[in-house]
């Protein structure tokens, strides 16, 4: 009995020592990563500061807060608009040793730098580029660990960043850093201290996320200065078509004083080429300072030798500087807002900023890109775009360049109708030169739809067409490597996609649906009326996974019953079996009960009645966490995804936009900020800060068509510049604590309805809310859109 009590001991003591140590590592993982995030980068140096809008936007926006699905994802470094070359840290977590707490590489809450690579996404789940680590260091070569990453410890105290520029000083090794880029360079000036070693080691098969790297290829040209390079790397998107290959060029101002590579085995001094699929590169120079210029290409190293000569030449690091931030003063200068706190400029202006990032230009200065057949083509009268993340983006960023880049989204068009040309099918996710199939639905039809329906029509709108419809009517054929409709068949046969053909079932037929739609209205457009009436009628069909029973979309069985196992609260984020949540896409039922924002009227009609609807859609929002999502974004609203954040305009198809308003108000005051963290989750390729940008203006686009739901806007004023033309908005009795909108009125006529068309405002205008403290009356019964 007493060695029973000896062993119960001793395990309780030795549970307690570990309890003991994990409560321990806890608080110390805690306490250093507090220590990290609370210090302060810096937007401007002594001698260079932004340009006058590029003052307000802070690039470390989203690039903290709780991987992953509640973490922004964005990059600080240097890019310019739709840049190739996204110039930026790579980051190391002091927890772990890894680097694959951010898909665009850093992560404010890691204390080290690896280095600055010139490639990634921007704000999105998936994890792709980081070609051509460049790393400088004062450590000799004989001390360097060439099998390691080479890491600095950082603070962010010593850093400082405005669009089109980065800078990090590197205390222990006392080396100042600093990047720009142009379109298709990234330029690096690395100032090290004047005594001691002076070095720069290039990891050329670097990856972001520690994908697979292949067939590296490096040179070194002494008697140049330059390097010239190529790899293939299979990042989260690339590994799906075959992996993505970019070759290289950089050309140094100062001649190399030593050099060598390793070649994943062995260091070779003096050595000038080598292949393999595990290269580093080490340059000694003699100088202090030391710019780098480096140029990439996805078909060759002559090309990109050609980017590096056209868009760098002779200029220095000061004058690329110079451009690049008047590139983003013209994007910037697009909106020009009025009042709002200093904070509130700060977001508005950093999520303009973020929403010009994505997608890519992907053809060379003289016109050739890599193309979906893995044939170079030739961009004539266009900029071929890659990186189009659309699942996302059709619902917030393509509607924001239908109004005030309308010339960028032409040439997206164009671009996504080359890809159906040369792959076969229009792209759900394209990146670089082949199909991602990521996420789900033909959202290329809902921005290739309403752009179409708001005047951008100088593309082969009657291939788009062709490829939409194949895609809504027919699968995708066997030897094509697009997805199409997933199980489109069982979506036409019985009207919606049954749960024994596959996942997300539920997801797919609402997502479905609202394609249809817009092929509806495309079809009307193009004086198709067949086709229009039977698009229509498939764009109803989201009504067939609706039971009335639960009042919730639920899964169905081909035979007609609804599954039976269902939660609506259940998140597919931790349902780890897909118990209740198979037919879901990132998401609870919840959630996606609001997913119809092309057909409110239809939705609320589902409903018991108004009221219920009203009841439980201010619930949805009530019960939701009032700060930013921490691990878990909750059941309620959730801010950082897609599926529902269109959700608080559904209360003007119910004739009650006071809680549209409040709502909104609400998203903008609470998921939105001037910090590391910023947003609520995944930024997507800008989805989120084009959200802000939209609803703090005081109007939302329902994508796929051409109405704006209308709120009530957060600035005093704003001036859209729309080409040759300007909306103009205006408030009156504007006040931060007037949320309510008591009366609107379009060009001086009174507007009684809570949505407008874009011909009402294509070629500018001025719209005047009446702003508020209490709400008003329930305004009269009107439609939520416009019937055909």
């Amino acid at each position: 009995m007493k060695l029973l009590q000896r062993i119960a001991k001793i395990t309780a003591y030795a549970i307690g020592m570990v309890i003991g140590l994990v409560l321990l590592a806890i608080f110390t993982a805690s306490y250093k990563y507090n220590n990290i995030v609370k210090a302060t980068p810096k937007n401007q140096t002594e001698n260079l500061s932004p340009g006058e809008l590029g003052k307000y936007v802070n690039t470390f926006i989203g690039t903290g807060g709780f991987p992953y699905w509640v973490c922004g994802f964005n990059f600080p470094g240097a890019t310019v608009p739709f840049g190739m070359v996204r110039l930026s840290p790579e980051t190391m977590s002091f927890y772990n040793n890894t680097k694959d707490f951010s898909t665009s590489g850093y992560y404010y809450g890691d204390n080290k730098i690896l280095g600055f690579s010139h490639t990634r996404l921007a704000g999105t789940g998936a994890t792709d580029g980081g070609h051509f680590l460049f790393t400088p260091t004062t450590t000799p070569t004989d001390k360097i660990d060439f099998n390691l990453d080479y890491a600095h410890k950082f603070s962010h105290a010593n850093e400082t960043a405005f669009p089109g520029y980065y800078r990090v000083q590197l205390k222990k090794e006392q080396i100042i850093s600093e990047l720009t880029a142009t379109e298709r360079t990234g330029l690096h000036r690395y100032t090290f201290p004047k005594d001691g070693h002076k070095n720069i080691l290039i990891h050329i098969t670097n990856t972001t996320g520690n994908h697979k790297a292949q067939d590296g290829v490096i040179k070194i040209l002494p008697k140049k200065n330059e390097l010239e390079g190529s790899v293939k790397t299979f990042g989260s998107f690339a590994g799906r078509f075959g992996g993505i290959k970019v070759y290289f060029v950089a050309k140094f101002d100062h001649p190399f004083s030593d050099y060598g590579i390793w070649d994943g085995h062995k260091f070779s001094a003096n050595t000038i080429s080598k292949e393999s699929d595990s290269l580093k590169v080490f340059l000694g120079f003699s100088k202090e300072n030391i710019t780098v210029k480096v140029g990439i290409s996805h078909i060759s190293i002559e090309n990109a030798r050609l980017n590096l000569e056209t868009e760098d030449g002779d200029l220095n690091f000061g004058d690329i500087l110079q451009i690049a931030k008047d590139k983003w003063e013209s994007k910037l200068k697009l909106i020009e807002i009025e009042g709002g706190s200093a904070e509130e400029r700060n977001v508005f202006y950093s999520a303009l900023y973020r929403s010009f990032q994505m997608p890519t230009t992907f053809n060379d200065v003289n016109g050739e890109y890599m193309g979906f057949d893995k044939k170079v083509h030739l961009a004539t009268d266009f900029t071929y775009y890659t990186d189009l993340s659309l699942w996302d983006t059709f619902r917030t960023v393509h509607p924001l360049f239908n109004l005030i880049a309308k010339d960028e989204q032409r040439d997206m068009l164009v671009s996504l109708v080359e890809m159906a040309k040369q792959g076969g099918s229009l792209p759900r996710w394209p990146s670089g030169y082949g199909y991602s199939n990521s996420m789900l639905g033909s959202p290329a039809d809902m921005v290739i739809a309403e752009s179409y329906l708001k005047g951008i029509r100088n593309f082969d709108v009657e291939l788009a067409y062709k490829k939409m419809r194949q895609v809504a009517l027919e699968p995708i054929p066997k030897d094509s490597s697009a997805a199409g409709r997933e199980e489109i068949n069982g979506y036409l046969t019985y009207g919606y996609c049954p749960t024994e053909f596959g996942d997300e079932a539920v997801s797919k037929t609402l997502e479905y649906a609202w394609a249809d739609h817009s092929i509806s209205l495309l079809a009307n457009e193009l004086q198709l009326p067949d086709d229009q009436k039977l698009f229509q009628k498939h764009s109803k069909f989201y009504k067939n996974v609706w039971n009335p029973d639960t009042q919730y979309f639920q899964p169905r069985h081909k035979d007609g019953r609804f599954v039976e196992k269902f939660k609506p609260l259940q998140l597919t984020y931790t349902d780890w079996d897909d118990e209740f949540t198979k037919d879901y896409t990132e998401g609870s039922a919840l959630q996606w009960r609001w997913a119809v924002p092309f057909d409110a009227d239809g939705l609320v009609s589902l409903f018991k009645n108004k009221d219920y609807f009203v009841s439980q859609l201010n619930n949805f929002f009530a019960k939701a966490d009032p700060k930013k999502a921490t691990w878990s974004p909750g059941s309620y609203y959730w801010h950082g995804n897609e599926p529902d954040i269109h959700a608080a305009y559904l209360f003007n198809a119910v004739q009650r936009p006071d809680l549209t308003q409040k709502w909104v108000r609400w998203i903008l005051d609470n998921k939105y900020d001037n910090s590391y963290v910023g947003i609520d989750g995944n930024d997507d390729a800008g989805t989120l800060s084009a959200w802000y940008i939209f609803s703090s203006l005081g109007f939302y686009p329902i994508a796929g068509t051409d109405i704006y739901q209308l709120g009530a806007p957060l600035f005093k004023s704003a001036t859209l510049n729309i080409g040759e033309d300007q909306l103009v908005i205006k408030t009156e009795n504007y006040a931060p604590e007037h949320i309510y909108v008591k009366k609107i009125l379009l060009n001086n006529r009174s507007l009684n309805r809570t949505w407008i068309q874009h011909k009402e405002i294509a070629n500018g205008g001025e719209i005047i809310f009446i702003m508020a403290k209490e709400p008003q009356e329930k305004i009269n019964e009107q439609s939520s859109k416009l019937s055909l």
